[in-house]
């Protein structure tokens, strides 16, 4: 006769994922998480830039902003982004444009000297960049956007 050893037969426990693991719970903070990770995505579009006063805006259907963050003075001279939005363009072929800008404090002048534009608005979707070497110089005027974007960039009251 042959004997063999007895073994024993262990019953695997099985927990289940949803007592051990809270999922409502990891589903709530991975749900919380992306909608945090996407709107911080989404701010930086919009962060930084300011409108200008609704009587230095142009007539028409277009709102321009620009960033003080990155006014840059050197000597008398200031340079600054501007944005301007188009709320409907009939060309489609852009619905923003970022424009640098340099201003003569000291002469009240302005030339642009880049201009990007943007197939979206405020300055998104697909760009086309194109400089403007030593831009002709123009006076600022006693109106209008560019009497204010050369007030805010030249600290003018």
């Amino acid at each position: 006769m042959l004997f063999l050893p007895k073994t024993t037969y262990v019953r695997p426990v099985y927990h289940s994922l949803d007592k051990a693991f809270d999922v409502d719970g990891l589903r709530s903070m991975r749900y919380l998480f992306l909608t945090t990770l996407l709107i911080s995505f989404a701010g930086p579009v919009f962060a930084g830039w300011v409108a200008l006063e609704k009587h230095d805006q142009p007539a028409g259907l277009e709102t321009i902003y620009f960033d003080p963050e990155q006014v840059q003075r050197t000597g008398a001279f200031a340079t600054l982004w501007q944005l301007t939005d188009l709320k409907w363009n009939s060309t489609t072929r852009f619905l923003s444009l970022k424009t640098l800008k340099q201003f003569d404090c000291a002469n009240a002048r302005v030339r642009t000297l880049q201009v990007i534009e943007f197939s979206r608005q405020m300055g998104s979707g697909r760009s086309r960049s194109g400089y403007i070497e030593n831009g002709n110089w123009q006076a600022i005027g006693t109106q209008g956007s560019n009497l204010a974007l050369w007030q805010t960039a030249c600290g003018k009251p």
